[in-house]
């Protein structure tokens, strides 16, 4: 499994942005779907967004498609979220997940987890 470390949360206004980072070691992510999961005060996990392999195609949950990014760099086996235009109900502790089963949205179908990183958008 892979071991997987996130980064660049934060503390933002409502409409900024902010780019976390998901490094990852002992497996490299150029042969994994990778994914970002958020989990909101008193909310369950929710699925956010993934990438193939390859570095496509991509896929978003629909609370974020057209302000959120999904891309990857092979050779720094890291895999970044960029967020635009953040909302309140963005806040959450975002993780980013490993799955070998292709693109998907189901956090029972990726087998490794970060530990998370905080995002909180103040209105």
């Amino acid at each position: 499994q892979a071991q997987l470390v996130e980064s660049g949360g934060g503390l933002v206004q409502a409409g900024g942005s902010l780019t976390l980072s998901c490094a990852a070691s002992r497996r490299t992510i150029s042969s994994v779907t990778m994914g970002w999961f958020r989990q909101g005060p008193g909310k369950e996990r929710e699925f956010v967004a993934a990438i193939f392999w390859s570095g496509r195609p991509t896929m978003y949950a629909d609370s974020v498609k057209g302000r959120f990014t999904i891309s990857k760099d092979n050779a720094k086996n890291t895999v970044y979220l960029q967020m635009n235009s953040l909302k309140a109900e963005d806040t959450a502790l975002y993780y980013c997940a490993s799955t070998p089963y292709g693109l998907q949205s189901d956090p029972r179908r990726y087998d490794a987890w970060g530990q998370g990183t905080q995002v909180t958008v103040s209105s």
